[in-house]
């Protein structure tokens, strides 16, 4: 199956469709024909991508708080989904230890809401469940993590994506096991995500966007952390390539996988601001990690994505220079006065997929 074929008339839930991620893949999977139903609570930022791009007027935009299991499983068994991608989740690690009850309902119980309602479905569905690169328990070496090392976390959002990584795997034994099982599932980790339209509070790019177009000044608070950066869309891409995987080799059921950068997109925070600064009038940043009494941040994460090459046959295929283009590009169009930030997001997704083609990647032909 093909990428602009397979989701064709197909009914596809995305929860967490209003976030940064969710929306990006309901325009791409709107753009592919499907017919997509976003399920989330809220609009979780101020400005956002999803208002900015009017995205409830091309799909079916559901509000409910995938914590309320009775009227999630109402609704996504009235619709009958042929894929789902289970997105919605409390994203921010500073946030969560604001709240960790709330993080842990969320990202744990609301998982587990999702599971519950695929396991009454009564036809065939495939779901790609993200948890997220934080999974893991990390002791910050050099080398990058694979799909099979121990999983946990320091802080309430990472030991959630941990917790919730152990209810996927129980569900998958205990009630998916069989080879005619009507729903396959898979699970996506990815994390350190970029690109156009986020907007979320304490992130750097949005920090650095929201700061500079006011002639303001970028605090650092953790400037020599590392991380692999990546575009938007090579997580969305690797989110899609194993849908379509699931949906033809039951023997990737129940498998997870990391989807991120090549290591050389591995920068510190200081890095990121640097090269961003190539594409902007205004740049004012300032170190302040000496300073900085807040929650603990980790300051190495690396992802070893083998096993999404060697099974999917996908990899991330920008590099760093090209991944801070492109998100810089998308916000200045977005401060245009003649924004018409759909479009633009549109234009970036065919020219991401032309890229992929170039390379002769197997989800893009």
């Amino acid at each position: 199956m093909k990428l602009n074929t397979i989701f064709q008339n197909k009914k596809v839930i995305i929860t967490g469709h209003t976030g940064f991620k969710g929306s990006w893949l309901s325009v791409w999977l709107h753009s592919l024909g499907a017919d997509v139903y976003g399920i989330s609570m809220d609009v979780p930022t101020n400005p956002s991508h999803f208002d900015s791009l009017e995205i409830s007027k091309i799909i079916n935009d559901i509000r409910i708080d995938i914590r309320d299991l009775i009227s999630l499983k109402d609704k996504i068994h009235s619709i009958k989904p042929d894929f789902l991608f289970h997105l919605a989740a409390q994203p921010l690690v500073r946030f969560s230890y604001q709240d960790p009850l709330l993080t842990y309902s969320t990202n744990v119980m609301g998982t587990i809401n999702v599971l519950e309602c695929l396991r009454n479905l009564t036809q065939e569905c495939v779901a790609v469940i993200i948890t997220s690169d934080k999974c893991y328990d990390n002791v910050e070496w050099v080398w990058g993590y694979r799909e099979t090392d121990a999983l946990g976390g320091p802080d309430p959002y990472s030991s959630s994506k941990g917790m919730a990584e152990l209810a996927i795997k129980s569900y998958i034994k205990s009630f998916f096991n069989n080879s005619d099982s009507l729903v396959k599932i898979g699970i996506g980790r990815a994390g350190n995500v970029i690109g156009g339209g986020d907007w979320a509070d304490d992130r750097i790019v949005p920090d650095c966007v929201k700061a500079w177009s006011k002639n303001e000044v970028v605090s650092l608070r953790n400037p020599m952390a590392t991380r692999p950066w990546q575009l938007v869309l090579e997580p969305l891409s690797g989110y899609l390539n194993l849908s379509m995987a699931l949906k033809e080799n039951f023997k990737l059921h129940g498998e997870a996988f990391n989807f991120g950068p090549a290591s050389e997109n591995s920068q510190t925070v200081l890095e990121l601001v640097k090269e961003m600064k190539k594409h902007w009038d205004q740049v004012k940043f300032e170190d302040n990690s000496k300073d900085y009494d807040g929650p603990y941040e980790s300051g190495l994460l690396k992802l070893n994505c083998d096993k999404a090459l060697f099974f999917l046959k996908w990899k991330a295929i920008l590099d760093f220079e090209t991944t801070i283009k492109m998100t810089s590009e998308w916000y200045k169009e977005y401060y245009k006065p003649s924004m018409n930030t759909y479009d633009f997001t549109l234009k970036q997704i065919q020219d991401y997929t032309k890229i992929a083609q170039s390379k002769k990647l197997l989800w893009a032909k």
